[in-house]
């Protein structure tokens, strides 16, 4: 498993190179001038070719991806063309944003799914359409029309929980241990400062993780329909075992193999995928930093965002591989 593993990592490598060069390709062929939208349309010629010259603008773009190429291999993300600053920096201090709300959409979105799917595939009759109908309504609904709602009910009308932002404005977050505001919050003892965090991330955690909750529920209807029709589930119904023990003991764990790779994939999405729902509840994470370098043709910080969830994409599919082997004994490493 190890020599796979290190293959696989390897392996990264030129898919990485691959993300950054399309990436590359795509953000320096967008119309528009970046030189200009950090000057300002009023601008003399003389000071546009300055700042172009400043920010490498002016060179040949192979020489500007070789460039970048080189800073890449040092660890060198780039200058953010807008804001001057490091970008591995700034995403440094939103990736923690991010990953808080990606991992709080995935909880929200595994529990209430795998239960969703286990009663409908046990329960069948009006469980079961209870659960294709949120499953259905997940799917074919768009995220923003979800977090506009919620906020319409939650914040507008009972005003139980805020709308934006990770945190009260006029109260500090908890100390700084990992970034994530409510496992800081836990392993601090700040308990106001853990429920305040809380109450922030709910909306937009369900909001991202509502559509991810759906495939997971389909998916876990579908794996434990099938391994319920197998002859060993049979078996133990004759030998007398109580229905809740075959189910979650022995149906789960048969079933438990393509939901692992429905929810690494969900994982890598959802990393990627907070633009929308991080812009709607103003949450200050990589999703919203990317929809700012791309109004402002910010192609460094552009090729930042993409590479950042390009390499997670890559660890999560690893993961997941190599959780099969857990899962399955039968599987073997090659």
């Amino acid at each position: 498993m190890a020599v796979y593993a290190l293959r696989r990592l390897l392996a990264v490598i030129p898919t990485l190179l691959g993300v950054t060069l399309l990436t590359f390709v795509f953000s320096v062929t967008i119309p528009g001038d970046p030189a200009l939208l950090v000057v300002g349309e009023r601008a003399s010629e003389e000071t546009l070719e300055r700042v172009r010259e400043e920010l490498g603008l002016d060179r040949p773009v192979l020489v500007r991806y070789g460039q970048y190429l080189g800073g890449l291999v040092q660890g060198d993300l780039g200058t953010s063309l807008r804001t001057r600053r490091p970008i591995a920096q700034e995403l440094g201090e939103r990736l923690p944003a991010t990953l808080e709300l990606a991992l709080a959409a995935l909880l929200f979105a595994i529990v209430f799914g795998v239960i969703l799917g286990i009663v409908a595939a046990t329960r069948g009759g009006a469980w079961d359409t209870a659960a294709r109908v949120i499953a259905v309504a997940g799917i074919s609904t768009p995220v923003f029309w979800w977090g506009l709602l919620l906020i319409l009910l939650f914040y507008r009308q009972l005003e139980w929980l805020p709308a934006q932002g990770r945190f009260d404005p006029f109260f500090s977050p908890p100390e700084a241990l990992t970034g994530l505001y409510v496992l800081d919050g836990l392993l601090r003892g700040q308990w106001q400062e853990l429920l305040t965090s809380l109450r922030h991330l709910v909306l937009p955690a369900v909001t991202l993780g509502y559509v991810q909750l759906a495939l997971i529920t389909r998916m876990t209807r579908t794996s434990m329909l099938e391994v319920l029709r197998e002859d060993y589930i049979r078996t133990a119904r004759s030998k007398g075992l109580k229905e809740n023990r075959i189910n979650y003991k022995h149906a789960l764990k048969s079933a438990a193999a393509p939901l692992v790779t429905i929810i690494g994939l969900t994982f890598g999405e959802l990393l990627g995928g907070a633009v929308i729902t991080e812009t709607i509840f103003g949450w200050p994470g990589m999703g919203q930093y990317a929809v700012d370098a791309i109004l402002n043709l910010d192609y460094p910080a552009i090729l930042g965002f993409t590479l950042i969830v390009g390499l997670g994409f890559a660890l999560v599919t690893l993961a997941v591989d190599l959780t099969y082997g857990f899962l399955d004994p039968r599987i073997r490493y090659a």
